[in-house]
């Protein structure tokens, strides 16, 4: 529940320092309002490349070392003091525990330190509320007109711990989870075949890169959830009608190596990358764009890491175009984790009335989220 507090930020265009740090960058955003003053983040992407995948260990200290740093770097690139802002949004789920232990700990000690509302957010629905920025983005990736969202909107979430389409009725207290991976999700299974393909971490860009110099028709991966047990009728739904799964998809593509190299013959990479990546974004936006229609949402917001990847914003935006459904993208950089939608969904609660959480709460790695904030 959150609690009111008496000192209560300005609720017409509040300025707001988020705090993001539910993986491997830490991020620190300032708002004001709608606009958008500063997005820094130090990303620890590079400790992690030799393990081929997140350490969560070494995630959380790296978060520890890089905080201050990136707090006074967004303080002076957005020109305003710790004094001078109304409040605080922290991300307090879902992610890694340790990671999300480092920034709320240090939001608690600000909050504590300056006497500054405090808000507990979800990093999932921050990824919606970062559409609403202006300032430093652009009109065609914008959600709707004077901070308002449109009335039937989805978003579509992917990256590497998360694909999943949502449906937002209301930003600040009405979320709900219309479809998600049941297994891996669309960039840790990216993650996976690229070291099997041998093309290191971050899977995305690499594998991205290399299908473009391969035939994605020349080898016919599965398509997770698509059997017509599991997708049922618009009229009788089946049980993973908007769900996905990668991991089948992943072992196929590991038997597919294995059966060349039993034959002696070369790996056909690039070939593999592209059929691989093809499966993924056929599915995601096949299921995404039926959800969609099916449910009456006719703005969809991409987002997450994986939304870089070209091909699914390729075909993401013919099938929505296709269907009548308008698409937002947000710039690349708001699109990956970053303390700047954690600041912008703080200002959406702080403008829609919503008292701040106070310091009693605790991090939860798997905040479902239909609890928007805590």
């Amino acid at each position: 529940m959150n609690q009111t507090s008496p000192a209560q930020p300005n609720r017409a265009q509040p300025l707001v320092l988020g705090i993001e740090s539910s993986c491997d960058e830490t991020g620190v955003g300032i708002v004001r309002g709608t606009s958008l003053l500063t997005n820094t983040v130090s990303s620890s992407m590079d400790e992690h490349v030799r393990f081929g995948g997140v350490i969560p260990e070494i995630a959380s200290r790296a978060h520890l070392d890089a905080f201050v740093p990136t707090l006074q770097e967004a303080l002076h690139e957005a020109g305003v003091t710790l004094d001078q802002i109304d409040a605080i949004a922290v991300t307090s789920g879902p992610g890694l525990a340790g990671a999300l232990m480092v920034g709320v700990c240090a939001a608690k000690a600000l909050s504590v330190a300056t006497g500054k509302p405090l808000y507990a957010i979800n990093h999932l629905v921050a990824h919606v509320g970062v559409g609403l920025l202006d300032g430093k983005t652009n009109d065609t990736s914008r959600l709707g007109t004077d901070g308002r969202l449109p009335e039937n909107l989805g978003a579509l979430l992917v990256s590497g711990g998360h694909t999943e389409i949502l449906r937002i009725r209301n930003i600040t207290h009405d979320v709900e989870m219309l479809g998600s991976t049941i297994d891996d999700a669309a960039g840790e299974a990216y993650d996976k075949v690229a070291r099997l393909l041998g093309l290191g971490y971050p899977g995305g860009p690499a594998i991205d890169k290399l299908a473009k110099q391969g035939n994605p028709k020349a080898i016919r991966f599965p398509r997770g959830l698509t059997q017509p047990k599991y997708m049922g009728t618009a009229e009788e739904p089946g049980p993973h009608r908007y769900d996905w799964s990668f991991s089948g998809l992943k072992t196929a593509v590991a038997r597919c190596v294995e059966q060349f190299e039993a034959r002696g013959e070369d790996v056909p990479v690039a070939d593999i990358a592209a059929a691989f990546q093809e499966a993924v974004v056929d599915v995601i936006t096949s299921k995404a764009v039926l959800a969609c229609k099916e449910n009456g949402i006719t703005d969809l917001l991409l987002g997450g890491g994986v939304a870089a990847n070209s091909r699914l914003r390729d075909l993401t935006g013919q099938r929505c175009t296709s269907a009548g459904i308008t698409l937002h993208v947000p710039p690349l950089a708001l699109c990956t984790d970053n303390g700047a939608m954690v600041a912008a969904l703080g200002a959406q609660l702080i403008m829609a009335g919503i008292g701040p959480s106070g310091v009693a709460f605790a991090p939860d790695s798997s905040l479902p989220v239909t609890t928007v904030s805590v």
